[in-house]
């Protein structure tokens, strides 16, 4: 049924695999298109009870694909056109997953970063492999965090933890993700697959009214402006994809060289 991911279906439990293994999972068009279709239909399935979102190969995802982003829609000035990609796609998904009533776990098997660390935040209970970690990188290509990562940092870490992710741009190994509150669990690799599927039969086989209602309570307390906030991401995330910096952080990504930001 898909091209860049796998639903799979076990019991009562639905599991949503990216699949571009050789991309490291990176988000291209037809992956964000596919992934809003399998969120949106496990969201409207009755059957399904409890969700897992994870990668295939050593990633969970390695963000947003730069050579489809930068070769996508445009804007009448000619700039990439990031805020009609993170309002029509990015958001729905993010949005569905932490709206639905029914749990959802993060399998964060490798590393998650960018919007890939933005879906694994927007989701209930994280999970990771000891060889994962988190990466906020966009600064490292002069644009800002989006997805909700700030917000969604800040909600499980706080504000100085968001700041340093954003400002820094540095990976934060899975050791210091438990410390700090971002993920609830961090397994051995050759453990993490058992404990991720004991964990998701157990929610799949639990009240699930009991646990719309603790999401619905959460969701009114920590995340009441989210949507929001999304749409403040967008608009500042525009701006940044009009500047100098940017350009010269997607070109020095590509030619695989430092970039040399002159603050444009």
């Amino acid at each position: 049924m898909y091209e860049t991911l796998e639903l799979e279906r076990r019991g009562r439990a639905a599991i949503i695999r990216l699949n571009r293994p050789d991309a490291l999972n990176a988000w291209n068009h037809e992956l964000g298109i596919e992934l809003l279709d399998a969120v949106r239909s496990v969201a409207a399935d009755d059957d399904v009870r409890a969700v897992c979102v994870t990668g295939s190969g050593r990633a969970f995802s390695s963000g947003a694909d730069l050579r489809d982003l930068t070769a996508r829609g445009t804007t009448e000035e000619g700039h990439p056109d990031v805020y009609t990609i993170l309002t029509t796609i990015y958001h729905p998904i993010l949005t569905t997953l932490r709206w639905m009533p029914k749990p959802v776990v993060a399998a964060i098997n490798g590393p998650a970063v960018g919007i890939g660390c933005s879906l694994a935040l927007t989701c209930d209970l994280l999970v990771a492999a000891e060889s994962a970690y988190m990466l906020l990188a966009f600064v490292n290509i002069g644009l800002v965090p989006d997805g909700g990562a700030l917000a969604l940092v800040a909600a499980r870490a706080g504000a100085g933890r968001a700041s340093r992710m954003a400002l820094l741009g540095e990976r934060v190994p899975a050791s210091d993700l438990r410390s700090w509150g971002l993920v609830d669990d961090v397994l051995p690799d050759h453990e993490f697959a058992d404990f991720v599927d004991g964990m998701l039969d157990q929610l799949a086989a639990g009240p699930t009214k009991s646990y719309a209602g603790a999401k619905r309570q959460i969701n009114a307390w920590l995340y009441a402006g989210l949507d929001e906030q999304l749409e403040l991401e967008a608009r500042i995330q525009q701006e940044m994809a009009a500047s100098g910096d940017f350009r010269e952080g997607v070109t020095a990504f590509l030619e695989k060289r430092p970039p040399r930001f002159s603050g444009a």
